[in-house]
């Protein structure tokens, strides 16, 4: 186990997406002495837990301009960052069910296509040229948007960890945060369970843990960890390209073929990470329903994973007004891998420059005390 260095310009907490995005990005801008700790593996909370998803078609101008840009990124990562991630543009398929909810997909579409994302609401006959065997009986039209698509958590994990240690980020795992020291209201110190680390910036990208790491420099912050189930099956040659999505039920399939999805089940907060057998159940049901054909698949595993959650369903990005040097990146609500490229640009340039390239203000922390939420209906994969 190599020695934790004692000093560092920049220190992230957390191994996820978020936080490997945000190191890389600080070090492509030319950061010197960034470390990432994680107490665990690099991407095991959130991020390693989730369904590929990455889309466009959201509610609120906030979250569609950031996706935008984000799109525009992932389009160009594999390259980037000199791995393949498993990137693929396959489009998000909505299936709306009922008349009230085409008149919300209809206005979703105008404030999308106002702010440049090319989702348009289609036909049954559409649909099933997309995807041949849905079952036509449950949906009366569909909201889809090609660009959006999905990509590999694991490969992406790993590419942004190659890409960042060739610039230079230190990265640590099996190393938890056990304090952070903040002196005249700016930070100071590090306290993990290896020893200590001299900075003045620490970046909160703790997913699940963000509260507590938040508690550690005298912050509340209002997320929740709300526990969602995942299921993958055994391996097909590919014939469900899109993320497909009726109510809260998603599925699609990996780049290994199987199909991964889940649908929202009753849960109250911080449940531990144990996976409910009534949830094959229900996901089961709701998936033959609408796909007939997958009514004799076998199912290999199933896991659960945090929603780190905050009321309006938006992230929480920025620096605090009350302890300088201290950075938000947390409370995505289900959406943060797709986020991932953008929040890392975005939270780098802030550091590095005092500005990001698009304005992240109205989703600073203190947005809450301020009763300004902004808030987001498409909660979903």
């Amino acid at each position: 186990m190599k020695i934790l260095k004692k000093k560092a310009n920049v220190v992230i907490i957390g191994g996820g997406i978020s936080g490997l995005s945000i190191a890389y990005n600080l070090a492509k801008l030319g950061m010197e002495d960034v470390i990432v700790v994680e107490k665990r593996y690099l991407g095991s909370g959130s991020t390693g837990k989730c369904g590929t998803g990455i889309r466009q078609q959201f509610t609120t101008k906030e979250h569609i301009v950031l996706m935008k840009e984000s799109v525009k990124l992932w389009e160009k990562l594999s390259e980037e960052l000199g791995h393949d991630i498993g990137y693929k543009q396959t489009g998000y398929l909505w299936l709306i069910r009922n008349e009230e909810e085409l008149s919300m997909f209809k206005e979703n579409v105008k404030i999308q296509n106002e702010y440049g994302v090319p989702s348009r609401i289609i036909s049954v006959e559409e649909a099933l040229e997309i995807v041949p065997q849905l079952n036509p009986d449950v949906f009366i039209a569909a909201a889809f948007c090609h660009k959006d698509g999905k990509a590999s958590p694991f490969k992406t994990i790993n590419a942004y960890y190659e890409a960042g240690k060739k610039l230079g980020v230190e990265y640590y795992t099996y190393t938890e945060v056990k304090g952070i020291i903040v002196e005249n209201e700016k930070i100071k110190r590090v306290i993990t369970s290896r020893g200590n680390i001299e900075t003045k910036k620490v970046v909160n990208a703790a997913g699940a843990g963000a509260r507590k790491v938040g508690e550690m420099v005298g912050i509340k912050i209002p997320v929740e960890n709300i526990r969602h189930h995942i299921m993958v099956t055994e391996p097909f040659q590919e014939f469900i390209k899109p993320m497909v999505i009726r109510g809260k039920l998603y599925f699609t399939q990996t780049d290994r073929g199987g199909i991964i999805g889940g649908i929202d089940m009753p849960e109250t907060p911080s449940q531990p990470l144990k996976s409910r057998l009534d949830f094959l159940e229900v996901f089961a049901r709701n998936l033959v329903k609408v796909m007939p054909i997958l009514k004799n698949v076998n199912i290999l595993r199933q896991w659960a994973g945090y929603y780190v959650t905050t009321k309006d369903n938006h992230p929480i990005l920025g620096e605090s007004e009350k302890i300088e040097g201290f950075y938000l990146a947390t409370g995505y609500s289900g959406h943060g891998f797709m986020m991932g490229p953008v929040i890392g640009k975005l939270i780098a340039e802030l550091i590095v420059y005092g500005k990001s390239s698009i304005p992240i203000d109205a989703l600073k922390l203190e947005r809450f005390e301020r009763g300004e939420l902004i808030y987001e209906r498409a909660v979903i994969g």
